[in-house]
């Protein structure tokens, strides 16, 4: 049970919202584009967290030393912002979730290694998170997660120590840069990861299995 929490941060893709669909559409129309099969949904999900890097990893088995990756990582990015809001949506319980914590007076907000190009018009665009009271991306400090830089960042735009601070996550670098922060870390388990992930590696402070499980570990002040 965390006590003394003023703030609660989300990771976005795989924890408040699902994506899925639409990175991994960007990345098949890249393999049909070029003559190549089709690969089904399944074979993306897994990955979606990990956003360019894990999408042309399974669509072409493509590393970010390889020397064409900027160039098919740029495609890429074009393909999604064509198509980042066509099925992407919140996962079930979130909305419920985030209205229980502003009943309960929690301030919330989004860190996300997804650049301002693709989450500003994509929270914009969904009422539920356009109502975030801090929204920090990949590109908002110098650095990106599994460095603290972006947590702590948001907490300052919040004026919140970072000791009073959540944050939820469903990647290894969520936690990591948690910890870092100084802050309270939850895995969320319900998003991308898969079967073979061992989340207890990870030493978050607690896992949930839904979005609402949350509820259930911050003591009512």
């Amino acid at each position: 049970m965390f006590n003394n929490i003023e703030a609660v941060l989300f990771d976005l893709d795989g924890t408040l919202i699902d994506s899925a669909p639409d990175l991994g559409a960007a990345a098949d129309q890249m393999r049909t584009d070029r003559g190549l099969s089709s690969y089904s949904l399944d074979l993306y999900r897994p990955m979606a967290g990990a956003g360019a890097r894990g999408m042309l990893a399974q669509a072409f088995g493509m590393t970010p030393e390889h020397p064409d990756f900027p160039a098919m990582r740029e495609e890429f990015f074009v393909n999604y912002e064509l198509r980042m809001t066509v099925s992407t949506s919140i996962f079930d319980g979130v909305a419920e979730m985030l209205e229980a914590l502003q009943l309960r007076q929690l301030r919330w907000g989004i860190v996300t290694n997804k650049s301002m190009r693709f989450t500003d018009p994509l929270t914009r665009s969904m009422p539920l998170l356009a109502a975030a009271e801090v929204v920090i991306s990949g590109d908002t400090t110098p650095h990106a997660k599994p460095h603290p830089a972006p947590l702590l960042e948001a907490a300052r735009r919040l004026g919140v120590d970072p000791g009073r601070c959540i944050y939820v996550g469903d990647d290894e670098r969520d936690i990591v840069a948690g910890h870092a922060a100084g802050m309270a870390t939850v895995a969320a388990t319900y998003g991308y990861l898969g079967a073979q992930t061992d989340i207890t590696r990870w030493n978050a402070h607690a896992s949930i299995n839904s979005p609402l499980e949350l509820l259930q570990r911050i003591a009512v002040a």
